[in-house]
């Protein structure tokens, strides 16, 4: 399937966010709990895991862009089990689990904006995705967005 600007905007939006979110900017410093602060950690390596699961998985079909893949197959197995999109949900949960463990209120801010993104992004995917593959309604009925 040949890109749109849709898929173009998508994507520069979200690198737009990245860079955002690695800017040293602090808003307000979160007085948060230690274990709420250290559960951060885990969310962030549990994400982290997820994550590479998924890029392993797609290995050489990997794309930023919401069109599929010339020539892909839908995955339901492995990392795909868990969710639709474990790649968007793993980046949402590290880049929240780092931002609850440098209490910045700033990263929380451009992870709900990004989270929306992704909602938005893959909404688009999907439509893209019933079209090539028939099977994606019964995936899509057993198997959530997100974690």
């Amino acid at each position: 399937m040949p890109k749109s600007k849709k898929d173009y905007l998508y994507v520069a939006i979200q690198i737009i966010l990245f860079i955002a979110y690695i800017l040293p900017i602090r808003l307000e410093t979160l007085n948060l709990p230690e274990w709420l602060r250290y559960s951060g950690l885990v969310v962030l390596g549990l994400g982290a895991v997820l994550g590479l699961i998924a890029l392993l998985q797609l290995n050489t079909k990997l794309s930023p862009f919401p069109t599929p893949v010339t020539k892909s197959r839908l995955l339901t197995n492995g990392a795909f089990a868990i969710a639709r999109h474990p790649i968007y949900t793993a980046l949402i949960s590290s880049g929240l689990g780092y931002a609850l463990y440098r209490e910045s209120l700033y990263k929380m801010l451009i992870i709900v904006i990004l989270s929306i993104l992704f909602y938005f992004k893959s909404r688009y995917e999907e439509r893209l995705l019933s079209q090539k593959f028939p099977e994606y309604k019964q995936y899509q009925n057993k198997t959530r967005r997100f974690l």
